[in-house]
């Protein structure tokens, strides 16, 4: 059985994420990172706090819940990539690895001004989302065009081997995800 990962491009309602569309001029300027295309399970460095932009560190994102739950329209783009079986568990332990150690990472807020300079700077423990998300491309084996910390979100709509499967709103798709998913249990218990 093939193994996959999924990129979610997306752009929520924010100051920031308006200000960054702004200034980038790009529709998308958030990434995450997904294991499963029922999107269950997303992660990205991201606000902590809904209400307030920082404190930010790595977070597991819930679709209609913290900033995805503030908004009804969120315009995203869903990227399928196809890996080994051990890269997929190299991935799994990367994401355990955040997870288990999510208080010593930070948001890379001076990083975020390099990125948009092409300043290649790398901190170990600070990342923005498109830094964390090539950084873990990078651990499961999957070859970069570029250093890691000069990824920018809208650079993985072009990564290699990556292949859009959706286009449109993401609570709709989740939404979909999860009927569908009941269904086919349904179908199992019947």
């Amino acid at each position: 059985m093939e193994e996959y990962i999924y990129l979610i491009m997306s752009q929520t309602g924010t100051q920031p994420a308006r200000f960054f569309r702004f200034f980038t001029r790009k529709p998308y300027n958030h990434v995450s990172l997904s294991g499963d295309i029922t999107l269950s399970e997303m992660y990205s460095f991201c606000r902590t706090y809904t209400p307030f932009p920082l404190p930010a560190t790595f977070n597991k994102e819930i679709v209609g819940e913290g900033t995805f739950g503030q908004y009804g329209f969120i315009p995203c783009e869903i990227y399928r990539i196809p890996v080994t079986k051990e890269q997929k568990e190299m991935y799994n332990r990367v994401i355990n690895h955040f997870s288990q150690n999510r208080n010593i990472y930070s948001y890379n807020v001076l990083g975020l001004i390099a990125v948009y300079l092409n300043i290649e700077w790398k901190r170990k423990k600070s990342f923005v989302c498109s830094q964390f998300v090539a950084y873990t491309m990078d651990k499961i084996g999957i070859h970069l065009e570029k250093p890691f910390c000069l990824y920018k979100p809208d650079d993985f709509r072009s990564f290699p081997n990556a292949t859009l499967i959706y286009s449109g709103e993401l609570n709709k798709f989740y939404y979909n995800m999860q009927s569908h998913l009941i269904g086919q249990r349904n179908k199992i218990c019947n």
